[in-house]
C-alpha cells in the first residue's frame, strides 16, 4: 500500500510545470511539500488525483494506475473554497458524503460528530457563505474525510486557521495517520513541516531538489555548519552587495551567511568593520528547514 509518483512531467504551452517529479509516500506517513507560489505543488497533487493528466511519468498506488483506484480511496482538501455557497453545511456534507457511496444516514451521523469534534454544531444549518473562513476551511476538511479515504491530499490546509483550529485540526489528521493513512500536504509554515512530517520534498521550478526527512535536509545542505544572522546600521547598497561578496544572503533587512567555525565567525566581523560597516546585531543559530529552502532556492519560502 505504498503512492508512487515516477518521472512525472507536465508542460503548459512552452511552461514546465513539472520536470520528472519523483516521489514515495507510504501508509502512515505524513509527507509534507514544500515550494514557493508556481513550484508545482499544485499541478503534482492534481495529477496524483486524475484531475490533470501528466505529459509523461505514472502516478500509482498499491502497484494499481491512480486512474484505476476507486474514487473513494481519495481525499483532497484544495487551497481553493469548494463549498456550495448557498447550501447548508449539513445538506452539502451529506451530499458530499453521497457521491462516495455513504448511506445519507451514516452520513448524518458521521457529520454530527465531525462538527461536535470541531465545536461548530451550530452551524449544521447554517449557509456555507455565512461562515468565516476558518469555519468554511474545517468544513472542507471534514467533507474531504467522511468516506474515509486511504490517501489524503492537502493543499495549504492550515490557511485561514487560528491556532486553536490549527490544533484541532493537526490532531484529526494525525489520527489518520495512526490509522495507517498516507498524508500529503503542502503549506507555506515551516514550522507545521518541521512538527509533523516524517518526510518531505522541496520542489522548485518543478523539479524536486530535496528529499528526505526534516534531519537530513538540514544535513545534506550544512553538515556541521552554522548560520550566523548579521543586521548592519543602514540600508545602503553598499551593504548588500559586501554581503554577497562574503557569499551571504539579505533577507529583508539582515543578512544571513553559513560558516564552518568560529575563526570564520571572527574574520567576517573584523572584515565587516575594515570595511566601514557598522553591526547593529549579530547572532548564531543551527540551520532549520527554513535556512535550508533558503540555500537551496535562493528565496524566501513565500516569494
Amino acid at each position: 500500500m505504498t503512492l508512487v509518483l515516477d518521472s512525472l512531467t507536465k508542460s503548459f504551452g512552452e511552461v514546465r510545470a513539472l520536470d520528472g517529479v519523483s516521489l514515495t509516500v507510504r501508509p502512515g506517513q505524513v509527507f509534507g511539500f514544500l515550494g514557493a507560489n508556481g513550484a508545482g505543488k499544485t499541478t503534482t497533487m492534481r495529477i496524483v488525483l486524475d484531475i490533470l493528466l501528466p505529459d509523461s511519468g505514472t502516478v500509482t498506488w498499491q502497484g494499481r494506475p491512480a486512474a484505476r483506484v476507486p474514487r473513494r480511496t481519495w481525499g483532497y482538501l484544495p487551497e481553493e473554497r469548494g463549498l456550495y455557497p448557498r447550501m447548508t453545511v449539513m445538506d452539502q456534507l451529506v451530499f458530499l458524503a453521497s457521491l462516495r457511496g455513504i448511506a445519507r444516514s451514516r452520513a448524518r451521523r458521521d457529520v454530527d460528530h465531525w462538527l461536535a469534534r470541531f465545536r461548530i454544531t451550530e452551524h449544521a444549518g447554517r449557509r456555507a457563505e455565512q461562515l468565516s473562513k476558518g469555519n468554511q476551511q474545517k468544513v472542507q476538511f471534514i467533507a474531504a474525510i467522511l468516506h474515509d479515504p486511504d490517501v489524503l491530499i492537502m493543499d495549504e490546509p492550515f490557511s485561514g486557521l487560528d491556532p486553536v483550529n490549527v490544533a484541532m485540526l493537526k490532531d484529526a489528521f494525525l489520527e489518520m495517520r495512526d490509522r495507517g493513512k498516507a498524508l500529503v500536504f503542502s503549506t507555506h509554515q515551516m514550522e507545521m513541516v518541521e512538527e509533523l512530517c516524517d518526510c518531505l520534498a522541496i520542489i522548485d521550478h518543478g523539479r524536486i531538489i530535496a528529499l528526505g526527512t526534516n534531519e537530513e535536509l538540514v544535513h545534506n545542505a550544512f553538515a556541521s555548519r552554522s548560520q550566523v544572522t548579521a543586521r548592519f546600521e543602514g540600508t545602503s547598497p553598499q551593504i548588500a552587495a559586501w554581503v554577497q561578496r562574503r557569499g551571504g544572503h539579505m533577507v529583508d533587512s539582515t543578512a544571513q551567511f553559513t560558516i564552518e567555525n568560529s575563526i570564520e565567525i571572527a574574520g567576517l566581523l573584523q572584515d565587516a568593520a575594515k570595511d566601514g560597516l557598522e553591526l547593529a546585531d549579530v547572532s548564531l543559530r543551527r540551520p532549520n528547514l527554513e535556512s535550508v529552502f533558503l540555500h537551496l532556492t535562493g528565496r524566501e519560502l513565500r516569494d
